[in-house]
């Protein structure tokens, strides 16, 4: 009769530890949103079935042969009953894949299933994929969307690559049917593209990311919408600038969709992330802002700043100072669950309120774009605190 390795029985338990360890509130406080403790998600919690070979005729030393790097950039939805994540999983050999992961709770005991994603094999040049965004439509499907990266043949440039936005479609998370990728006819890259949940003018609508060069956003002026009519062979022609890129802004460098927009009763709420560089590198932080529910390509309300910034031990990670959201869920109880990645390593949790992100993209002031401007902004603010305080306080 074969045994396991005694070090299995250790690595099992410092897992199960992890698995079950419940989450609480952090002492973060902004009044717009909660940040978890724990992540929900990091290396330590991929199956030890998916690193180690168990038999000790084979591994004698238990020693890792497929290692994991990092579980980050995750899609979201629930679906019976259950939170479930479509994560990033990146190998100790730079590949990314996705694997679902499953909780009952939303911020914590989440579980892989027993084997990560296969999906069809149809790119016979597609070299990694990762960032898979889903959408619940109503045409019945579930949609993921995903950046398929390739090398840039015309270069010899080894780094160089060209992004595609590679679709599937799902109706359980188990069985992936791949759709040829989406085709912008005026963009030659494209990354981080999402597709809203309801059809435009009878048409499927995606919100993309429009690049010139695979790092580089070159003339792409920032979050772009388009139209098509069969997502099955999804061509769009035009692509019209939404929440556009800004000098000295969080969006500065460039920006792009983040959680699948979600519909309230003063429009449609975005999630996204806005990228400017700094003497340390490229800053990553999520950002909030509504378009029209019935022209959703027309930005509404956009508030000053971002919404999650790196803090503390999430700026620390293979890709410093970075956070990136690419799900959440929102329930029809009205709790919002924001998943975010810090520094390309682990997943974290945020939790909120449809009522208070409202209150927070709509009520909150824009940004002036000077700093002349934005001191006025901040000394109107202060000039009516003193008033209300001295009204208060008699």
């Amino acid at each position: 009769m074969p045994e396991l390795h005694p070090e299995y029985f250790r690595q099992k338990a410092a897992q199960e530890y992890l698995l079950t360890r419940k989450n609480r509130k952090g002492d973060f406080y902004n009044g717009i949103f909660d940040r978890w403790e724990h992540p929900v998600l990091t290396r330590e919690m991929i199956p030890l079935t998916w690193r180690y070979d168990l038999d000790p005729e084979t591994n004698p030393s238990f020693m890792e042969r497929l290692g994991v790097n990092a579980v980050f950039n995750s899609g979201a939805i629930e679906l019976d009953g259950k939170f479930c994540l479509v994560a990033r999983v990146e190998g100790s050999d730079r590949k990314s894949f996705f694997a679902v992961a499953e909780s009952d709770s939303g911020v914590d005991g989440f579980r892989f299933r027993d084997y990560p994603v296969v999906l069809p094999d149809t790119c016979p040049e597609e070299t990694n994929v990762y960032d898979m965004r889903l959408t619940k439509h109503e045409d019945g499907w579930i949609y993921g969307l995903f950046c398929s990266e390739r090398k840039d043949t015309a270069s010899d440039d080894l780094s160089a690559a060209v992004a595609a936005a590679g679709i599937v479609r799902t109706k359980d998370l188990k069985t992936w049917e791949r759709l040829p990728d989406l085709v912008t006819l005026r963009s030659p890259q494209q990354r981080n593209v999402c597709l809203l949940p309801e059809f435009v003018d009878g048409k499927y609508a995606f919100f993309t990311r429009p690049m010139d060069d695979f790092i580089e956003t070159g003339s792409g002026g920032g979050i772009g919408f388009g139209l098509c009519g069969d997502i099955t062979h999804a061509v769009i022609d035009q692509e019209i600038i939404t929440s556009p890129r800004r000098y000295h802004t969080i969006t500065e460098s460039k920006n792009g969709s983040g959680a699948v927009p979600f519909k309230t009763e003063k429009g449609w709420i975005h999630i996204a992330h806005g990228v400017r560089n700094t003497a340390a590198g490229l800053r990553y932080v999520v950002y909030a802002y509504a378009t029209d529910l019935k022209e959703p390509w027309k930005v509404i309300a956009e508030p000053s700043g971002y919404l999650i910034a790196p803090l503390g031990d999430e700026r620390v990670g293979d890709v410093s100072n970075v956070v990136f959201t690419n799900g959440a869920i929102v329930r029809d109880s009205g709790e919002v669950y924001i998943y975010y990645a810090s520094s390309d390593t682990r997943l974290h949790v945020a939790t909120t309120t449809v009522e208070k992100l409202t209150d927070y993209v709509f009520n909150t002031p824009a940004d002036q774009l000077r700093s002349a401007d934005c001191v006025r902004q901040r000394c109107a603010l202060i000039d009516k605190n003193l008033a209300f305080l001295k009204q208060v306080e008699g």
